[in-house]
């Protein structure tokens, strides 16, 4: 029988049919998963995979600017950058993050605060961009980075430039700091130009100036290996410096104005009358910007904020005082012009003061009184019952409309941020703020820069620069004019008197204050061979019931009384306009006065040493 007789053809062909099926079934599966995993990784995880597969050939980094460096007006650096290394992460080439963090905790010290501010930062970042996570590392940290690098993929040691402040403490409120932004600072400004750095200007100068100081960031392509790490620069587009800029401040004067104050609260502002140019602005307590920059932790930090002494507030600008008697000669000097009293006549001070049908007696300073005096002795004494008088007959809306004229009351204007509006008080504003009517008794007190009037430093100087500049007002700032720069105008009018005769007046009596036998302030005329016009100033800060007597043994010492001093030198020729703050100094004569001739002396002999006044100006 042959052997075709026996084969199952048939059979064979089904076999083979089931097996070609089956191996084609097959290979449509593994096509078809394979077709999948191509649609997966080219559609869904198309822009997880570019971006990776970009980073691992050319990775685009920001390039952080060099910041400007400030300047004092002698070109002394009051703000500099230093080298520094920080340490930055790429979470995108992070397996587990909260494991890295863990471990980097482990081998250098990682605050909460530094974390918490790099997850926040992490939560804004675009993709593939470092991170910030400790701004300061040590020596030893970088050494131990180093040695375990192999450890941390996406952990990078940068090299940068860190804020120094080379007089520490000296015009910290004038100059400020910078610190790690927040994300309420990057709402309203533009967020490319702060990629790849995580500092800004906080306060002071550093923040008022900060879109000329920060410059423009730069771009590097670098090429990397598939741990992200650089290989090579391929291009780079170099960033735009910041500019340098010269502040009006002299830093030898502020140190002079800071330790004049020494432990006292309080703070003393110093202009050129000439032009608003800020010499020194000094507010005590002070802190050091350096520290901060370099990152306090939190609790450090909310002592410092929570300290009762409030070494963050700058008093110069935002404390906010009873002027006290320093508004004496703007007082005098309007009621001289809206016809209200004669400079030439004199009124009679018994020591007690009295309204019209009202049983309250208001009190002079001087319990038996100055008896007759003139403008001029008034404010040279310092008599408190010609000014009850004089308010008095003026009335609260004329004393308001005439102090207002030199700035009591309004912002100054000044280059930096925060500055608080004062408040000189009429029956608008009475009404508007405490929804009451004025009271005779309320225009009595505020005659002696008490009751509702309040004033800052700032405020304080920048009229008695009006004043030293016989009714020209200046702008306050800190910024050195470069070349034809303006400055912007001041914010009040300039004040023109029917007869000019009577600022010459009112400088006389401010000059008597410091150097008439009888002057508040004459104690520190003593040994001038050149003239200064100024006024003293007590401001209570707490009333006083009319059968008691003022005892500053018998209270807290933050009850007594403020310290206050405004003056300008030389009378004659201005070239620096003073106002002095003692938060609770008492007396403005003892206290205030002596403070404000150190900032003056000190100024005056820096100029006769640089030339700067004309022969025989003594």
């Amino acid at each position: 029988m042959s052997l075709d007789l026996l084969r199952d053809k048939t059979g064979e062909r089904r076999v083979v049919r089931g097996r070609l099926l089956a191996a084609g079934v097959l290979a449509a599966l593994l096509f078809s998963v394979l077709v999948g995993r191509i649609a997966y990784l080219q559609i869904a995880q198309y822009d997880h995979f570019a971006a990776q597969s970009q980073d691992n050939r050319v990775r685009l980094a920001p390039v952080t600017p060099t910041r400007g460096l400030i300047l004092d007006r002698d070109g002394r650096i009051l703000a500099e950058n230093r080298p520094a290394f920080r340490l930055t992460v790429i979470p995108e080439q992070v397996g587990d993050m909260d494991a890295l963090l863990e471990a980097l905790n482990g081998l250098i010290d990682l605050t909460p605060e530094e974390i918490n501010a790099f997850e926040e930062a992490r939560r804004r970042a675009r993709g593939f961009q470092e991170i910030p996570l400790k701004l300061q590392l040590s020596d030893a940290d970088v050494a131990r980075l180093a040695v375990n690098r192999h450890r941390f993929p996406g952990v990078e040691v940068r090299p940068h430039l860190t804020r120094h402040y080379p007089y520490g403490k000296i015009g910290s409120h004038a100059i400020g700091y910078v610190g790690r932004i927040s994300e309420s600072e990057l709402r309203d400004r533009d967020r490319r130009r702060y990629r790849g750095t995580s500092m800004i200007g906080k306060t002071g100068v550093e923040r008022a100036y900060e879109n000329r100081l920060r410059g423009e960031m730069g771009l590097e392509r670098i090429e990397t290996n598939a741990l992200g790490r650089p290989l090579s620069i391929i291009d780079r587009e170099p960033p735009i410096p910041g500019d340098d800029i010269r502040l009006t401040l002299d830093i030898e004067l502020q140190g002079v104005a800071e330790a004049a104050l020494g432990e006292h609260r309080g703070a003393i502002v110093a202009m050129d009358p000439r032009t608003g140019g800020i010499l020194a602005l000094a507010s005590q307590p002070g802190f050091d910007p350096n520290a901060i920059s370099r990152g306090l932790d939190r609790q450090a930090f909310r002592s410092l904020r929570g300290h009762p002494d409030q070494p963050l507030f700058n008093r110069a600008l935002r404390g906010r005082y009873p002027p006290g008697s320093v508004v004496k000669p703007f007082l005098g000097l309007a009621g001289a012009a809206s016809g209200h009293v004669d400079p030439d006549e004199t009124v009679f001070c018994n020591g007690t003061y009295h309204l019209p049908n009202v049983s309250r007696t208001w009190r002079d300073w001087k319990p038996q009184g100055h008896g007759h005096v003139d403008l001029i002795q008034s404010v040279a004494q310092s008599c408190d019952i010609y000014y009850y008088d004089l308010a008095y007959q003026m009335g609260i809306d004329a004393v308001h409309d005439w102090m207002t004229r030199f700035g009591f009351g309004l912002e100054t204007g000044v280059d930096l941020p925060g500055e608080r509006q004062g408040v000189m008080p009429s029956r608008e504003w009475k009404r508007d703020n405490l929804g009451e009517p004025w009271y005779q008794g309320e225009t009595v007190n505020t005659g002696i820069g008490q009751g509702f009037t309040l004033a800052t430093p700032i405020q304080l100087a920048t009229s008695t620069a009006m004043f030293a500049n016989r009714g020209a007002p200046v702008r306050p700032h800190l910024l050195e004019p470069v070349d034809s720069e303006a400055i912007e105008p001041p914010l009040v009018e300039p004040l023109t008197l029917d007869d000019e005769a009577l600022w010459q007046t009112a400088i006389d009596a401010m000059v008597e204050v410091v150097h008439g036998p009888r002057g508040t302030a004459r104690a520190i005329g003593e040994d001038l061979d050149y003239r200064i016009a100024g006024k003293t100033g007590t401001a209570q800060v707490i009333g006083i019931a009319q059968d008691e007597e003022y005892d500053e043994d018998a209270i807290d010492e933050r009850f007594h009384d403020h310290a206050l001093f405004t003056a300008f030198a030389p009378a004659t020729s201005p070239r620096i306009a003073v106002a002095v703050v003692v938060e609770n100094g008492g007396s403005g004569s003892t206290t205030a006065a002596p403070m404000a001739r150190r900032v003056i002396e000190a100024w005056m002999q820096q100029l006769e040493a640089q030339g700067e006044l004309a022969r025989g100006w003594r």
